[in-house]
């Protein structure tokens, strides 16, 4: 499984996803979305900019952000992201079995695919079965379906024609949220799936990719592509076939259309927003100040939903294997990483406050935890959670307690006499991970770490920890949401990841001597102990001994959480802001005023 992982719109899908969203910053393009200034007077739309192109339009074989699929497609169930409850979508209702293994899923009459056939159960069977649980389709939707110690996957059966049958091999809590990833169109794939290319795999694995002529896309969400041109912008035009309407039968959605520049630079965002060419932005804490002191003039409210749904971290090379005879990771440096108190002694040497001061201008708070604090899984320092306050002289304490010791110059050796000497990687372009870098770099210069901080392209960089896994140290960020098992992939040690100390991916050649520490067998453990648990209070016990785990054990050093922060133009009625859903969450209730 891919690294890139996603989460497409939070309140649909419930993936992890590397959240470098809004933060990088390269170069900008030659689409400005002035040039659509003409057409808006006449039509209502949403102009909002993205960073790079899309790389698919097939929702299944993504893994990348951005995407359109939180515009485009909808699955049975969505979550709520004001109040965390699991509600129907393309489903009306639910009922489950007396033994908690059944669920059967009733479909919305009348539904519709953007070219006006028809949704049916069919589709709903050919999308769990033909695709998500076909093991010939490396789809990522597989890992959240997956249940307990043996990975089975549930069992999808027609009953009727509006009516589907679930079974799970075992009670599965979080098993309704992940049944928000969308239905895709039978009429469309089935041959695909069932035609082979040269090498007897579907040519399913190359349909619909973004050289694909718009209209042969089929979706059944609030919108559908109206164009795309590489580079320039993607444009969504309303879906006349959706089937959300209001109670006097008026259709749903209002904004007629949603177009996305491809603009490479986030500096360039905040230009083309200020001078009125986008309606909507993501505000980092560089950019917070200057528009605050323009949102009047500017007629923009910004939206602050409080601490990110996200993580960011730093984390070590754990990885005690071998690829060809040769260890991944240096042994002498392997040895320093592996030893629990060189990593605690970092997380007590990071300066986590004057980082929320300095790069993140004060509006974030520490973190401590890899489930959201929106979550009711939550563990709070209150409750028992380990803190890492900045401490230096306790660093400094921890490692010499563990054998390290301290020349004159006062630089860290280890037993062996051996400097403290290690790489840090990061995307290079995202400000703010290069902020954070440098002061992380500083913090352990100061108890006689030497930190070569080295940001690498987007592309280099993934290819490291997902592929060669030949790196030391990395500090990196993931989105989150409020069910923890959406996290599952990263704390099995099966898992796509489990980046800290990663299994190979599909294909690739084997790593000689891998090992799994106790405690991360004991995390993945207890995550499907809980997926299997029925009774929250009973799930946030066992939730909460996963996050007491990892705090003691640090395979992430958790760093900062950034507020939710949008500026959104005050043109727009019906918004209605969180941290898990954004601005736009309820695109197909909210309407421009004129």
């Amino acid at each position: 499984m891919s690294l890139i992982k996603k989460i497409s719109n939070y309140n649909k899908h419930f993936w992890l996803l590397i959240s470098i969203i809004a933060l990088t910053a390269i170069t900008i393009t030659s689409c400005h979305p002035s040039n659509f200034k003409s057409k808006s007077a006449q039509i209502p739309q949403l102009v909002t900019s993205i960073l790079s192109d899309p790389k698919t339009f097939n929702y299944a074989l993504s893994s990348e952000f951005p995407n359109i699929f939180s515009l485009t497609y909808e699955g049975l169930t969505i979550q709520n992201p004001i109040t965390g409850d699991i509600e129907p979508n393309l489903a009306e209702s639910w009922e489950t079995t007396d033994d908690n293994l059944g669920f059967i899923f009733t479909l919305r009459s009348g539904l519709k695919w953007s070219d006006g056939q028809p949704l049916t159960v069919d589709d709903v069977v050919f999308t769990y079965n033909e695709i998500y649980l076909n093991e010939a389709i490396p789809t990522d939707a597989r890992d959240i379906l997956r249940i307990g110690e043996s990975r089975s996957l549930p069992n999808v059966q027609k009953i009727d024609n509006r009516r589907v049958k679930f079974t799970t091999p075992e009670p599965f809590a979080p098993f309704l949220g992940s049944l928000g990833i969308p239905i895709l169109p039978a009429h469309s794939l089935k041959e695909s799936i069932k035609t082979k290319d040269q090498e007897g795999k579907p040519i399913f694995l190359s349909k619909w990719g973004v050289d694909t002529p718009v209209d042969e896309i089929v979706v059944n969400g609030p919108y559908k592509l109206e164009s795309y041109h590489t580079s320039q912008r993607v444009i969504f035009q309303r879906n006349p076939y959706y089937w959300r309407q209001r109670l006097e039968g008026e259709s749903q959605p209002y904004i007629e259309r949603i177009v996305w520049p491809i603009v490479e630079s986030t500096d360039t965002s905040l230009l083309q927003f200020r001078s009125g060419s986008l309606d909507t932005i993501g505000v980092t804490p560089d950019y917070f100040s200057l528009l605050k002191k323009q949102e009047k003039q500017g007629n923009f409210t910004i939206y602050n939903g409080g601490p990110a749904t996200g993580t960011s971290f730093v984390f070590f090379n754990l990885n005690k294997g071998k690829k060809d005879g040769k260890p991944l990771v240096n042994p002498i440096k392997s040895r320093w990483f592996n030893t629990v108190e060189f990593r605690q002694a970092v997380a007590y040497a990071i300066d986590r406050q004057t980082m929320i001061n300095n790069t993140f201008r004060g509006l974030g708070q520490t973190q401590d935890s890899p489930i959201t604090i929106q979550s009711p899984f939550y563990l709070s320092p209150k409750e028992g959670l380990k803190t890492y306050d900045y401490n230096p002289e306790k660093a400094k304490a921890l490692l010499k307690k563990s054998g390290f010791q301290y020349n004159d110059q006062g630089k860290l050796l280890d037993a062996q006499g051996n400097s403290i000497r290690f790489t840090l990687l990061t995307n290079a372009g995202n400000k703010i991970r290069e902020a954070m870098g440098a002061q992380i770099k500083q913090d352990l210069g100061q108890i006689g770490m030497e930190v070569d901080f080295t940001p690498l392209a987007w592309n280099t960089y993934i290819d490291k920890l997902s592929n060669t896994l030949d790196w030391d140290a990395s500090l990196l960020g993931l989105t989150g949401g409020l069910e923890p098992n959406s996290g599952a992939n990263v704390w099995s040690p099966e898992g796509g990841l489990h980046m800290f100390n990663q299994k190979p991916q599909a294909g690739q050649k084997p790593i000689e001597g891998w090992e799994i520490a106790p405690w991360e067998a004991k995390i993945g453990q207890l995550y499907i102990q809980a997926a299997r648990e029925l009774d929250p209070a009973k799930r946030k016990a066992i939730y909460a001994e996963t996050q007491k785990i990892t705090q003691e054990n640090l395979p992430f050093i958790y760093l900062v959480n950034p507020y939710s922060l949008s500026a959104v133009r005050n043109k727009f009625t019906g918004i209605q802001y969180s941290a898990l859903g954004g601005a736009f969450w309820n695109i197909h209730e909210i309407k421009i005023i004129n």
